[in-house]
């Protein structure tokens, strides 16, 4: 059965800020400014596998619109796309990258216009400050 780190970020670490990194996705152009729990200490422009993760403000099913993350440079605070897993209290949303988003417990924190959130649904997460870098404990992959 799956769980929300069978699915993590690939890409680059390009510098490291006071409260975290710079992450450059596989694949994309954004430089996602995110904090980490402890100094990070991985390495620096070399492919890698981690787990972005973000608490969402409010999470919406969205009929169309494609995957992203918004802004494309500095803090996340939007993040679109496929849901490819999805349980009672987390949704992994592929935007370009992959992000893991913890769902709101509060009944005004989710808008089903367009349905359930479930895999294959197209999911907008308004996320809180404070979205997260954590290097994943497995390689990553050598493509990259």
């Amino acid at each position: 059965m799956p769980i929300p780190t069978d699915y993590p970020a690939q890409g680059k670490v390009t510098k490291l800020t006071a409260d975290g990194v710079i992450f450059a996705p596989t694949n994309t152009n954004y430089l996602l400014n995110l904090q980490t729990l402890a100094p990070y200490t991985g390495p620096v422009n070399q492919p890698i596998a981690a787990f972005i993760r973000a608490k969402a403000r409010k999470i919406y099913t969205v009929p169309s619109g494609g995957g992203f993350v918004a802004p494309i440079f500095g803090p996340p605070r939007t993040i679109q796309g496929r849901a490819v897993y999805v349980d009672d209290s987390t949704v992994v949303i592929r935007a370009g990258v992959t992000v893991i988003v913890e769902i709101p417990t509060s009944d005004s924190g989710i808008d089903l216009a367009v349905g359930p959130v479930a895999v294959g649904s197209l999911v907008n997460a308004v996320a809180l400050p404070g979205v997260t870098f954590e290097l994943a404990p497995t390689p990553a992959i050598a493509s990259l």
